[in-house]
């Protein structure tokens, strides 16, 4: 634990330091970094500590741009990124469980001038190790000054959003991306998300999944797509305006889900049930559902190549599992028995469910699901399963779905259920039958009698 005496010291030597060559700069800026690890020091600091560190890099931030501005070499860039990382790495360390830091930093400005400096900084025509430790100390002292403290949270918001937030995910560099993540999302509230999902504003969200797609950072994307989730089954409905912007962009969020759809495989196993690759996987299905459950949005969705085809193969794989090993993918009944709770609940069901809403008054999606063997497949998952809760009314839609205006769909049930391979009971739950007529088996509607 620092001495008492510490943090008064080191203030003092940080004062002297602000006008003092940038190696004693750094060196003062080090030794209070250090102190700040400690929670008494964080709770002894003065204002004025505060006041000096704004002052160094505010320092910073006009030595670089007066050498950009003179079109000049500036004399030791390698001084300025270290003791604007160092810089960072003090506010950041103070701001840690402590309100009243957050707050005094905030009041003097430290949240504007830092998201200045960072875009300052990315200016900068090096992608260096120097470089991208100051960035990402300058991203940690944001998420650390946002943390519990809404004010702090609406400001970083006016300063950076969108801006800063597009061009620290543009980064190659995973850490800055994943600070600049830790950032957005500790900002955001109900208001703030409607912000997010705004027409004008879905490329940040949007660039958010094509970082997961590009360097598997799932945390993020998974917290984004519960937001994107709840906006789409929001009991006010979005506007015809952000369901478009929605469409505009659906293709790449098929492309997610046909590119990632085998990670959902990774939960056979128990150890594996919090995979984030595999709860990204989850909710894209769950939202290309809603998506393509939009009457008015409906026709683009089922021409999206090879989506149709990669339900089936997920379909066909995720069933076969269930067949080799019991798992979470194992048609399972459990009469009396707990609600069953694991992230996979349900998805066989959501795949039947996309593909009953791609066939819906397709007959080109309906011949490609005969084509694939997947009206088999369908017929194979309709057994109860306290795995998959109502998968069975999901097959009704989707056989239904598939046979209507389509006698080569109709015919091939009707022959399955005469050589036993479709159950009789099963058709019969889906309000249909089979008739000989002139030789010819026949799948037709039974109208239930009334009771």
């Amino acid at each position: 634990m620092a001495a008492a005496g510490a943090v008064p010291a080191a203030a003092a030597r940080l004062g002297r330091a602000v006008a003092a060559a940038p190696e004693t700069r750094l060196e003062s800026v080090r030794a209070m970094a250090g102190l700040f690890r400690e929670a008494q020091p964080r709770e002894m600091a003065k204002e004025s500590i505060f006041q000096d560190l704004l002052e160094i890099l505010m320092s910073a931030s006009s030595e670089i741009e007066q050498a950009y501005k003179d079109s000049c070499e500036l004399v030791d860039l390698n001084t300025c990124l270290l003791l604007i990382a160092e810089c960072f790495r003090c506010l950041r360390n103070a701001c840690v469980e402590c309100a009243r830091n957050q707050d005094v930093m905030r009041n003097l400005g430290l949240i504007s001038t830092s998201v200045h400096l960072i875009k300052l900084l990315d200016g900068i025509q090096t992608k260096e190790e120097l470089l991208l430790t100051a960035l990402r100390c300058s991203l940690q002292f944001l998420g650390n000054i946002a943390a519990g403290n809404g004010d702090s949270q609406n400001s970083i918001w006016k300063c950076a959003f969108p801006d800063l937030f597009l061009t620290c995910l543009m980064y190659s560099d995973e850490k800055i991306v994943a600070y600049c993540c830790m950032v957005l999302f500790t900002c955001l509230d109900s208001e703030k998300v409607r912000e997010l999902l705004d027409p004008g504003n879905l490329t940040v969200p949007l660039r958010v999944l094509k970082v997961y797609k590009e360097q598997l950072e799932s945390e993020w994307s998974v917290t984004l797509l519960e937001l994107m989730m709840a906006e789409l089954s929001d009991k006010n409905p979005v506007t015809s305006e952000e369901m478009n912007v929605f469409m505009r962009h659906a293709e790449f969020l098929a492309g997610c889900f046909q590119e990632k759809c085998e990670a959902v495989l990774k939960l056979t196993s128990a150890a594996d049930a919090e995979d984030e690759e595999a709860l990204v996987t989850i909710r894209l299905l769950d939202i290309l559902c809603e998506m393509t459950s939009n009457n008015g949005q409906l026709e683009g969705l089922q021409a999206l190549p090879g989506l149709l085809e990669t339900a089936i193969d997920t379909l066909r794989l995720t069933h076969l599992a269930g067949k080799q090993a019991v798992n979470i993918f194992t048609a399972t009944h459990m009469t009396g028995q707990e609600e069953i709770s694991h992230p996979a609940v349900g998805f066989k069901s959501h795949l039947i469910r996309l593909i009953g809403n791609l066939c819906y008054k397709n007959k080109k999606n309906q011949d490609k699901v005969y084509e694939l063997d997947g009206i088999p497949l369908i017929l194979d998952n309709c057994s109860i399963d306290d795995n998959n809760p109502f998968v069975n009314q999901w097959a009704v839609y989707a056989i239904r779905n598939l046979t209507e205006q389509n006698e080569r769909n109709q015919d091939l049930i009707a022959q399955m259920e005469e050589k036993g391979l479709a159950d009789n009971s099963t058709l019969e739950s889906m309000g249909l039958e089979t008739e000989k007529r002139d030789d010819k088996l026949i799948l037709r509607s039974v109208k239930k009698k009334p009771s």
